[in-house]
Protein backbone atom coordinates (compact mmCIF):
# COMPACT_ATOMS: atom_id res chain seq x y z
CA UNK A 1 0.00 0.00 0.00
CA UNK A 2 1.73 3.68 -1.44
CA UNK A 3 0.48 5.86 1.17
CA UNK A 4 2.24 8.83 -0.76
CA UNK A 5 0.06 7.59 -3.78
CA UNK A 6 -2.96 7.23 -1.79
CA UNK A 7 -2.63 11.13 -0.54
CA UNK A 8 -1.67 12.60 -3.66
CA UNK A 9 -5.05 10.90 -5.24
CA UNK A 10 -7.32 12.34 -1.93
CA UNK A 11 -5.17 16.16 -2.45
CA UNK A 12 -6.55 15.75 -6.20
CA UNK A 13 -9.78 14.81 -5.26
CA UNK A 14 -10.11 17.69 -2.80
CA UNK A 15 -8.51 20.30 -5.10
CA UNK A 16 -11.34 19.61 -8.06
CA UNK A 17 -14.29 19.49 -5.27
CA UNK A 18 -13.13 22.87 -4.58
CA UNK A 19 -12.94 23.97 -8.39
CA UNK A 20 -15.82 22.64 -9.18
CA UNK A 21 -17.79 24.30 -6.50
CA UNK A 22 -19.14 27.59 -6.55
CA UNK A 23 -19.22 30.90 -3.95
CA UNK A 24 -22.50 29.71 -3.35
CA UNK A 25 -25.41 28.36 -0.36
CA UNK A 26 -27.81 26.11 -0.84
CA UNK A 27 -30.40 25.46 2.17
CA UNK A 28 -33.50 23.34 2.66
CA UNK A 29 -35.77 24.76 5.19
CA UNK A 30 -37.79 22.36 6.54
CA UNK A 31 -38.55 23.87 9.65
CA UNK A 32 -41.56 25.81 10.41
CA UNK A 33 -40.56 27.04 13.77
CA UNK A 34 -39.87 30.61 14.31
CA UNK A 35 -36.35 30.33 15.98
CA UNK A 36 -34.73 28.25 12.65
CA UNK A 37 -36.85 30.78 10.11
CA UNK A 38 -34.84 33.39 11.76
CA UNK A 39 -31.37 31.38 11.74
CA UNK A 40 -32.04 30.40 8.11
CA UNK A 41 -32.92 33.69 7.08
CA UNK A 42 -29.97 35.12 8.98
CA UNK A 43 -27.11 33.02 7.34
CA UNK A 44 -28.75 33.34 4.06
CA UNK A 45 -28.36 37.30 4.21
CA UNK A 46 -25.39 37.49 5.78
CA UNK A 47 -23.94 35.10 3.00
CA UNK A 48 -25.55 37.12 0.52
CA UNK A 49 -24.13 40.29 2.32
CA UNK A 50 -20.53 38.55 1.92
CA UNK A 51 -21.41 38.12 -2.30
CA UNK A 52 -22.38 34.58 -2.05
CA UNK A 53 -25.08 32.75 -4.26
CA UNK A 54 -28.02 32.29 -2.18
CA UNK A 55 -30.85 29.84 -2.45
CA UNK A 56 -33.53 28.67 -0.15
CA UNK A 57 -35.31 25.66 -0.66
CA UNK A 58 -38.63 25.76 1.30
CA UNK A 59 -40.36 22.45 1.94
CA UNK A 60 -43.24 20.68 4.19
CA UNK A 61 -43.40 22.65 7.39
CA UNK A 62 -40.97 25.30 6.42
CA UNK A 63 -43.77 26.34 3.79
CA UNK A 64 -46.50 27.85 5.84
CA UNK A 65 -44.15 30.50 6.89
CA UNK A 66 -44.35 31.79 3.10
CA UNK A 67 -47.72 31.88 3.08
CA UNK A 68 -49.51 35.75 3.01
CA UNK A 69 -52.35 36.31 5.69
CA UNK A 70 -53.91 38.85 3.77
CA UNK A 71 -54.22 36.43 0.38
CA UNK A 72 -56.99 33.78 0.31
CA UNK A 73 -57.03 30.48 -2.34
CA UNK A 74 -60.59 29.02 -2.77
CA UNK A 75 -61.07 25.59 -4.61
CA UNK A 76 -59.54 23.15 -1.49
CA UNK A 77 -60.60 19.98 -0.79
CA UNK A 78 -60.99 19.32 3.26
CA UNK A 79 -57.45 18.53 3.82
CA UNK A 80 -56.15 21.46 2.33
CA UNK A 81 -58.40 23.15 4.26
CA UNK A 82 -57.76 21.62 7.30
CA UNK A 83 -53.86 22.20 6.91
CA UNK A 84 -54.84 26.06 6.12
CA UNK A 85 -56.73 26.21 9.47
CA UNK A 86 -53.75 24.18 11.45
CA UNK A 87 -50.80 25.72 10.32
CA UNK A 88 -49.77 29.05 10.37
CA UNK A 89 -50.38 31.60 7.95
CA UNK A 90 -47.71 33.56 7.38
CA UNK A 91 -43.92 34.70 9.55
CA UNK A 92 -45.78 36.28 11.90
CA UNK A 93 -48.06 33.35 13.28
CA UNK A 94 -44.75 31.01 13.58
CA UNK A 95 -43.98 29.59 17.07
CA UNK A 96 -40.77 28.94 19.22
CA UNK A 97 -39.17 25.74 18.60
CA UNK A 98 -38.55 25.47 22.35
CA UNK A 99 -40.65 27.10 25.19
CA UNK A 100 -43.19 28.42 23.33
CA UNK A 101 -45.28 28.14 26.25
CA UNK A 102 -48.65 28.59 24.80
CA UNK A 103 -47.70 31.36 23.39
CA UNK A 104 -45.90 33.65 26.50
CA UNK A 105 -42.34 32.38 24.83
CA UNK A 106 -43.17 33.60 21.44
CA UNK A 107 -44.87 36.83 22.40
CA UNK A 108 -41.65 37.39 24.82
CA UNK A 109 -39.07 36.68 21.94
CA UNK A 110 -40.77 39.04 19.88
CA UNK A 111 -40.57 41.58 22.06
CA UNK A 112 -37.41 41.26 23.16
CA UNK A 113 -36.19 41.29 19.33
CA UNK A 114 -38.26 44.48 19.20
CA UNK A 115 -36.89 46.15 22.39
CA UNK A 116 -33.06 45.60 21.27
CA UNK A 117 -34.03 46.54 17.38
CA UNK A 118 -33.91 43.53 15.61
CA UNK A 119 -35.65 42.94 12.92
CA UNK A 120 -38.83 40.65 12.36
CA UNK A 121 -38.67 37.68 10.41
CA UNK A 122 -41.03 39.99 8.10
CA UNK A 123 -38.27 42.42 7.85
CA UNK A 124 -35.74 39.84 7.23
CA UNK A 125 -37.79 38.22 4.45
CA UNK A 126 -37.47 41.46 2.81
CA UNK A 127 -34.29 41.90 3.16
CA UNK A 128 -33.08 38.56 1.64
CA UNK A 129 -35.63 39.47 -1.50
CA UNK A 130 -33.32 42.95 -0.99
CA UNK A 131 -30.30 41.32 -0.92
CA UNK A 132 -31.19 38.83 -4.05
CA UNK A 133 -31.78 35.59 -2.01
CA UNK A 134 -33.46 33.33 -4.28
CA UNK A 135 -36.47 31.40 -2.82
CA UNK A 136 -37.66 28.06 -4.17
CA UNK A 137 -40.69 26.64 -2.51
CA UNK A 138 -41.56 22.54 -3.14
CA UNK A 139 -44.04 21.52 -5.11
CA UNK A 140 -44.86 18.31 -3.29
CA UNK A 141 -44.86 20.00 -0.16
CA UNK A 142 -47.57 22.73 -1.62
CA UNK A 143 -49.50 19.91 -3.01
CA UNK A 144 -49.53 17.43 -0.07
CA UNK A 145 -50.86 20.65 2.37
CA UNK A 146 -53.34 22.19 -0.11
CA UNK A 147 -51.31 25.51 -0.31
CA UNK A 148 -51.84 27.02 -3.77
CA UNK A 149 -49.13 29.65 -5.98
CA UNK A 150 -51.80 32.29 -5.50
CA UNK A 151 -51.55 32.39 -1.41
CA UNK A 152 -47.81 33.10 -1.65
CA UNK A 153 -46.18 36.25 -0.32
CA UNK A 154 -45.21 38.56 -2.71
CA UNK A 155 -41.18 37.74 -3.03
CA UNK A 156 -38.83 38.75 -6.25
CA UNK A 157 -38.42 35.99 -8.46
CA UNK A 158 -40.27 33.03 -6.13
CA UNK A 159 -40.24 29.69 -7.89
CA UNK A 160 -42.09 26.64 -7.35
CA UNK A 161 -39.93 24.16 -8.32
CA UNK A 162 -39.07 20.16 -7.38
CA UNK A 163 -36.27 18.47 -5.50
CA UNK A 164 -34.44 18.39 -8.47
CA UNK A 165 -33.76 21.78 -9.38
CA UNK A 166 -33.02 22.57 -5.37
CA UNK A 167 -30.32 19.44 -5.86
CA UNK A 168 -29.10 20.82 -9.30
CA UNK A 169 -28.29 24.29 -7.44
CA UNK A 170 -27.16 22.58 -4.55
CA UNK A 171 -24.49 20.04 -6.57
CA UNK A 172 -23.10 23.16 -7.56
CA UNK A 173 -22.48 24.90 -3.83
CA UNK A 174 -19.77 25.54 -1.97
CA UNK A 175 -22.27 25.00 1.19
CA UNK A 176 -25.03 23.00 1.82
CA UNK A 177 -27.53 23.39 4.58
CA UNK A 178 -31.09 21.93 6.66
CA UNK A 179 -32.52 23.50 9.07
Amino acid sequence: MDTDKILKELQQDVAGLKESSQNKLSMVVFSGDMDKLLASFIIASGAAAMGMDVVMFFTFWGTPALRDKKKKAGGKDIFGKMFGVMLPKGPSKVKLSKMHMAGAGTAMMKYLMKKKNVSSLEDMIALAGELGVRIYICELSMGLMGFSHDEMIDYPGLEFVGVAKFLEEAGASRIQLFI
